[in-house]
């Protein structure tokens, strides 16, 4: 068996007024995971549980980042977190900036490889 790569979703999120990285973080997963109503564990014939699910949020500071908070967001399956720089500050006019993170959730299974 091995890990294989069934879908990959991509969101946004914003922290506009506390400059809250976690907060931006889990705004862009949630946007990833509400924008969509995968059923790949049922088109694969698998529990939901057997998910694999790995995510990479992207800010501009990434050791502000809570990846314990990330764990609440995701109802089933086998969780892998992880933060890097990316994402976008934008500095406002009376000082202060704008958090900008993006998030890209990675859903696999276990299974073997057709080719």
């Amino acid at each position: 068996m091995a890990k294989q790569r069934v879908a990959v979703e991509f969101g946004m999120g914003t922290s506009l007024r506390r400059e809250d990285y976690t907060k931006a973080a889990v705004s862009a997963l949630k946007d990833a995971l509400w924008h969509n109503s995968l059923t790949m564990a049922q088109a694969f014939g698998f529990p939901k549980e057997a998910m694999l699910v790995d995510v990479e949020v992207a800010v501009q500071e990434p050791d502000k980042v809570d990846l314990n908070a990330l764990k609440d967001v995701l109802p089933y399956g086998t969780h892998t977190f992880k933060a890097v720089h990316g994402g976008l500050d934008i500095a406002k006019p009376d000082g202060g900036k704008t958090v900008i993170a993006n998030a890209a959730v990675i859903v696999s299974f276990d299974m073997e490889a057709t080719s």
